[in-house]
């Protein structure tokens, strides 16, 4: 179904665009079970692991490698575009693009300060968080649910039992929706090619092409090198994902996989409780891709529109980056918004910039949600090592396996 999406968008790319709500459906029904998913299987995780402690020590674990590998993306990705400098020579006037394309997205940016930030992550009610779209908000509710689970004791046991139960009843419907999973990526890459193919890649072919080869070195030598210090098989783990992949190199969100994605790694040896927390911490805070992105195209419309940055304004940049990063969770179109938030709030770029990638966000969107699969998925089995939670048979079996298809 994806070759014939790809095909079907290169020969006839006004059908290509018309059957997008193929993509939108699916992607859309997925979603609607991702909050309920995440709520049961941090709840049954956390509170079967009958320790707030170890939860603590888990989670806090988890926060330093999420920085410190985000930390490390930027720097890379803000290295590469100033020695490759895709941007330089363009000489483009920002008064000459057109505004009014992505207004919208300019709307919904806003420079967010630290304590406006951890504000939004509490939701307006305890079922509030769940409408809300945002997996830090369920997050939040969830590891309080599982406190109190945990300080009830044996008294809370039936309602830890319904919560166990109700996961099962979750995931069961997630595999009901991945028979659609074929069907929604060939209608999600008919749309994307169909829109966006080979005008949008001659147009800013240097940018996707340096923006390619820092997620391909961020992946195999940065990530590939963690793999390897902590004894995973990288190759294998790439090709045990190969279904995740393709849903979202198609849908360009890793919202479509999260409830797939919990299934795998418990079925590599992770313990419940590791994966309960640090997939869905992940899903907010180590977003590598998204770093990669952000430092990548901030710095290539600075260089399009003639504006030469700093060391020391590249700098503060990054330190910008690596909290607006972490609101691109949960929202359409997110890393983009995010673009705007940090032109908005750093001035590297005039803001009306943005419509200068607008064409090509959706190609780049392909390899920045790629990173942020494989990143999440790696460092859950990192975390999940690191606190004695990783059965190593099942992992080498697992991964030694062909994995089961989406369906």
């Amino acid at each position: 179904c994806s070759v014939l999406g790809v095909a079907l968008g290169w020969l006839q790319p006004a059908i290509g665009v018309a059957v997008k709500p193929l993509g939108d459906v699916f992607v859309a029904l997925v979603r609607m079970m991702i909050a309920p998913i995440v709520f049961c299987t941090v709840v049954h995780g956390v509170a079967s692991m009958n320790d707030m402690r170890r939860a603590g020590r888990t989670a806090l674990k988890a926060l330093i490698y999420f920085e410190a590998v985000t930390t490390v993306a930027l720097v890379l990705a803000l290295v590469a575009v100033n020695l490759w400098g895709p941007g330089r020579g363009m000489a483009i006037n920002p008064a000459s693009l057109d505004a009014n394309a992505v207004s919208q997205y300019v709307a919904q940016a806003k420079h967010q300060t630290v304590v406006e930030y951890l504000l939004a992550i509490i939701p307006d009610s305890f079922f509030g968080a769940f409408t809300a779209g945002s997996v830090l908000q369920v997050l939040l509710v969830a590891v309080l649910s599982a406190l109190a689970l945990i300080r009830l004791g044996e008294a809370g046991r039936p309602i830890l039992d319904a919560v166990g139960a109700a996961a099962e009843l979750f995931f069961r419907i997630i595999g009901l929706i991945m028979w659609l999973a074929p069907i929604g990526a060939f209608g999600a890459l008919a749309f994307t090619v169909g829109k966006f193919g080979a005008a949008s890649l001659a147009s800013l072919g240097a940018l996707i092409a340096e923006f390619y080869v820092v997620c391909a070195v961020f992946t195999v030598v940065i990530l590939g090198g963690i793999a390897t210090a902590f004894g995973i098989n990288f190759l294998k783990l790439i090709g045990y994902l190969k279904d995740e992949i393709v849903v979202v190199a198609a849908t360009t969100s890793t919202e479509t996989v999260l409830p797939r994605l919990i299934q795998k790694l418990k079925a590599l040896g992770c313990e419940e409780s590791v994966v309960g927390l640090v997939v869905p911490l992940g899903y907010s805070f180590n977003l590598d891709g998204t770093c990669l992105y952000l430092a990548t195209v901030t710095v290539f419309l600075a260089q399009a529109t003639g504006i030469e940055l700093s060391l020391a304004e590249q700098i503060s940049l990054l330190l910008v980056m690596l909290l607006t990063s972490k609101g691109a969770a949960g929202v359409a179109g997110a890393a983009f918004i995010v673009l705007a938030a940090t032109l908005a709030s750093t001035g590297a770029a005039p803001v009306s910039a943005v419509a200068l990638v607008l064409g090509v966000h959706r190609i780049l969107a392909e390899a920045l949600t790629f990173v942020n699969l494989i990143g999440n998925t790696l460092a859950t089995l990192v975390i999940a090592r690191w606190e004695g939670a990783l059965d190593r048979q099942l992992l080498d079996r697992g991964l030694s396996s062909t994995p089961k298809p989406v369906t």
